[in-house]
C-alpha cells in the first residue's frame, strides 16, 4: 500500500522573511558535561551581530577541534533559552541523519559571516 508523503504546514513568505538565519563561524567549542544530552557549548562569530553563544548536540559526529573555524546556520531571533546554567543565543541547525544525529547545516562555500540566508 502507498502512503502519501508527510506534507508541511505551509506558511506565507511574510512568516519565512521573519524568521532570522545568518551564517557563522564557530571559534570556540567546550564540553558542556551538564546538559542532559551530550553537547558542546559553542560560541559563534555572526559578523555585525557579535559573538553569540549556542548549545549543540553535535558530540558524536564532530569533535571540538572539527568545530573550530566551521561555519553553520543559525536561526538568530528565537530569543534566549536557558540550559542548565548556559544561555543559549542562537539556535545551531542541523539535520539527523538516519541513526538520529545531527550533521550541521553549512553553505557549501564561505560567506562573510552575518550573511542572511534568503
Amino acid at each position: 500500500m502507498h502512503t502519501q508523503p508527510e506534507q508541511p504546514d505551509l506558511i506565507t513568505w511574510q512568516h519565512f522573511e521573519q524568521t532570522d538565519i545568518r551564517v557563522g563561524t564557530i571559534v570556540e567549542a567546550h564540553d558542556f558535561p551538564e546538559a542532559r544530552r551530550p553537547a558542546y557549548q559553542l560560541l559563534v562569530d555572526l559578523g555585525p551581530l557579535g559573538l553569540k553563544k549556542s548549545s549543540a548536540q553535535v558530540t558524536t559526529l564532530y569533535t571540538r577541534e572539527e568545530l573550530l573555524g566551521r561555519q553553520v546556520l543559525c536561526v538568530t531571533n528565537l530569543g534566549k533559552k536557558q540550559i542548565g546554567k548556559f544561555m543559549s543565543e542562537v539556535l545551531v541547525t542541523g539535520f539527523e541523519n538516519e541513526n538520529g544525529d545531527i550533521v550541521l547545516a553549512q553553505p557549501a562555500a564561505t560567506v562573510p559571516n552575518g550573511a542572511k540566508l534568503k
